[in-house]
């Protein structure tokens, strides 16, 4: 991109984030430029794409997610969102998304009520969407969580509904791609890892693809979501 401004992606700083800096780096890796954006912001700064990351927002008081969905920034968030913007949450981000109303459903405690940090497998469910189009359906990838409430839970007409509009755009899995009893970590409804909303530009996820964006981390499962995201941008 040289002699070209880089695309500027929003990351939001909430007091308790503890991933901010993870995903700025990320952002930067893949050729976009990372701006913080403090969560009592009005506006998004002119940047043309969205991270809510993880972390421990408002210290996770009431419930993960609760407190930062009322920050004065989510406000510009939602009308970015609904003009057609891009909007990555991860982890915590991700938690925030559904108490805004971005994205469906809820999340409970582990079903084992302790936190988890590990690496997990999901399978990649939607490729048409584009934070996800520089992947294969189908393909597995190896990502790190490091959660105690991603326990996704909605009401079996919604999960219904999601399951047939294709909203379930990550799935936890085995190695070979399998899903099922023994590979979900934390006992989320279908084995929901992320969720994507009816257009596209809004994707929640609970695992860390800014922490796999190269070798020196270990992988680089997380860059093609992450370059995906600067590219809408």
């Amino acid at each position: 991109m040289s002699g070209a401004r880089r695309p500027r992606v929003a990351v939001v700083v909430f007091p308790g984030s503890n991933c901010d800096r993870d995903a700025m780096a990320a952002v930067e890796v893949a050729g976009g430029e990372a701006a913080p954006v403090w969560h009592a912001s009005h506006d998004l700064g002119g940047c043309a794409a969205v991270i809510l990351p993880g972390g421990f927002s408002y210290g996770d008081y009431l419930r993960a997610g609760a407190m930062a969905a009322h920050s004065p920034v989510m406000q510009a968030v939602r009308r970015h969102a609904a003009d057609g913007g891009a909007v990555l949450g991860i982890c915590n981000g991700f938690q925030i998304l559904l108490e805004v109303g971005l994205l469906p459903g809820a999340m409970l405690m582990n079903r084992t009520l302790r936190f988890i940090c590990r690496e997990v497998f999901l399978r990649v469910e939607r490729t048409d969407v584009p934070m996800l189009r520089h992947l294969r359906k189908g393909k597995v990838l190896r990502l790190p969580i490091a959660h105690k409430e991603g326990n996704w839970f909605a009401e079996p007409e919604v999960v219904d509904w999601l399951e047939s509009q294709g909203a379930v755009a990550l799935r936890y899995c085995d190695e070979d791609g399998r899903p099922g009893e023994g590979v979900n970590p934390n006992g989320a409804l279908n084995d929901v890892a992320g969720l994507v909303n009816a257009d596209g530009n809004v994707l929640g996820m609970m695992p860390h693809p800014e922490r796999r964006v190269g070798s020196l981390l270990g992988g680089s499962d997380g860059l093609a979501i992450i370059r995906g995201l600067v590219e809408v941008a």
